[in-house]
């Protein structure tokens, strides 16, 4: 026992393997990291109000990249991630939104409520925490689009205001999956 403990003390210590093996271990967990930000998980800050109640000014989520991926399509009411050209710079930006339209079907605003196909039924919509007031409109929505808009109606920049109200399924980066902070809330 007292050879394998001389032994152990009479090795000095390798700076540059110790050294090599902490690189190692940071490039690896970086590569990890990369990976899973740019191919699983969505990361977004929410700077407006523009989805209260559900999700609050300055929260972030976590949206998930595989949600569509393999033969699953975007069903109304799931709350979204994706590019969007929204002004007259049509620039680029990450916007957060719940799908109200799909492909191919028509939505009609009117006197205050959303009508899906012509339906005389309106929408039913449990995450409105206010009752919607705005103008009539009327969408058409194309086949692979969707339309989205903000829960909080009455302060939200979406479909209604924009040149081109439609997004394409290739431009939705991911599902809302939860919000982190300020806390965890898992988003329905």
């Amino acid at each position: 026992m007292d050879e394998i403990k001389n032994d152990q003390e009479k090795k000095p210590l390798n700076w540059k393997k110790e050294l090599f093996e902490w690189i190692k271990i940071i490039v690896m967990a970086s590569v990890i990291a990369f990976c899973i930000n740019t191919f699983i998980i969505a990361n977004s800050r929410v700077p407006s109000g523009s989805m209260e109640t559900t999700i609050m000014t300055g929260d972030r989520v976590f949206g998930y990249r595989l949600a569509y991926t393999f033969g699953q399509d975007p069903k109304r009411g799931d709350i979204v991630i994706f590019d969007h050209a929204t002004g007259p710079a049509s620039k680029k930006i990450h916007l957060v939104k719940r799908i109200v339209g799909l492909p191919g079907e028509t939505v009609d605003i009117r006197n205050n409520k959303i009508y899906i196909n012509q339906s005389e039924k309106p929408l039913e919509e449990p995450y409105l925490s206010e009752y919607m007031e705005t103008e009539d409109y009327h969408f058409e929505v194309p086949k692979g689009s969707y339309l989205m808009l903000g829960d909080n109606r009455n302060n939200s920049a979406d479909a209604r205001y924009w040149p081109d109200p439609y997004v394409p399924k290739n431009k939705i980066l991911a599902k809302v999956l939860v919000r982190y902070y300020p806390g965890i809330k898992m988003i329905r």
